[in-house]
């Protein structure tokens, strides 16, 4: 009987690992794949719609354009997994079976107990989110006015959050609309545990495009008019955008593997492997082991290095060859800051 090889995900670590996936099974095996959407998402650049809702078109790829005709695409909302039978839970359609499965689901916004947060706080997580913002920082700037401009209130000054900052800056720019930016970040510097080097060119370019950066108090409590960031301060909003922190997807909480108390990431081995050997994990809702201390990074430059690899090694395992370990390397890092952008340690 021919095994049943399932990929869970079309973001970097599900799209690049069908991808090799197919390369390397050749008919030894059926792929199914699943996903809630039916396109990959290019999802560094989803930021991009905020400005411009246009761009949608050029980042948001068919999976029929991905995969070839003999693997099978089910759309649908992955709710849970059962290692016990094999077997894929989902919300509109009967269980898939699978012989072996690769997790690559991603990750969704985590809000840290923060009250008020998840309810008022638009998040960046999909191209849904990217709209919605630019839907959102719209109508505001059209109820403002110069003597009372819409205040706009990005959390976390991580990647996303830099350049969400960057792409209002845009949209201000380029309707003249009356738009004031914040940027919160509770530690003590933009970008954090980055080279401060480049912390002070992102700093730079934000404020040279009139983004207001906080640092040094976390956001406390929010309300549907207000920010409370540390003890004292407090930021009214009419648009609350939230990126600080990733955890893993409800689909996995309650699934039969080794994963982190706190943030339900899956952990798996530099092969992928997870505690059952019949279950890899890559992308932003795994932690794999890497060299050092530290996991891999959940960076799509590292997912869709990963996924090359997953994709042999699900291969290798229907097969039963050894498997191969995988270690990230780090080719820099390209911020962009609205039509500007910084880049560190790139590899040429």
């Amino acid at each position: 009987m021919t095994d049943n090889v399932v990929v869970l995900g079309a973001g970097y670590a599900g799209a690049g690992a069908i991808k090799s996936l197919e390369d390397e099974l050749t008919g030894d095996a059926d792929i199914t794949w699943i996903s809630d959407t039916d396109y990959h998402l290019v999802l560094h650049e989803s930021h991009r719609c905020i400005r411009d809702p246009a761009i949608q078109d050029k980042i948001a790829i068919p999976v029929h354009e991905i995969k070839r005709p003999t693997t099978e695409f089910v759309q649908d909302t992955v709710t849970g997994i059962d290692t016990d039978d094999r077997v894929v839970e989902l919300a509109d359609h009967d269980g898939v079976e699978y012989d072996y499965l690769l997790v690559g689901l991603g990750s969704q916004t985590a809000f840290f107990g923060i009250e008020g947060l998840e309810e008022h706080a638009h998040t960046l997580k999909s191209l849904d989110d990217a709209l919605g913002i630019h839907d959102a920082v719209q109508a505001a700037a059209r109820e403002a006015s110069q003597s009372d401009p819409a205040q706009v209130v990005v959390g976390g000054a991580g990647l996303s959050g830099i350049q969400t900052c960057g792409e209002i800056a845009e949209f201000r720019d380029d309707h003249r609309a009356p738009i004031d930016i914040h940027l919160v970040e509770g530690l003590d510097e933009i970008f954090p545990g980055n080279d401060p080097e480049l912390q002070g060119a992102l700093r730079k370019r934000l404020e040279a495009r009139d983004v207001t950066i906080n640092c040094g108090e976390f956001i406390g409590e929010v309300d549907e008019e207000t920010v409370y960031i540390g003890d004292e301060d407090e930021l009214d909003y009419d648009v609350l955008v939230w990126t600080g922190g990733i955890t893993g997807r409800d689909a996995v909480r309650d699934v039969d593997l080794e994963k982190d108390e706190r943030n339900h990431r899956i952990h798996s081995e530099g092969d992928f492997r997870t505690t059952d050997e019949r279950v890899f994990s890559i992308g932003d809702c795994a932690l794999i082991d890497q060299p050092g201390d530290n996991p891999a990074p959940p960076t799509a430059q590292a997912a869709w290095q990963a996924a090359e690899v997953a994709g042999e090694n699900l291969a290798r395992a229907v097969r039963g060859q050894p498997l191969k370990t995988w270690t990230h390397k780090d080719k820099g890092t390209v911020i962009s800051v609205g039509e500007t952008a910084v880049a560190h340690d790139v590899m040429q």
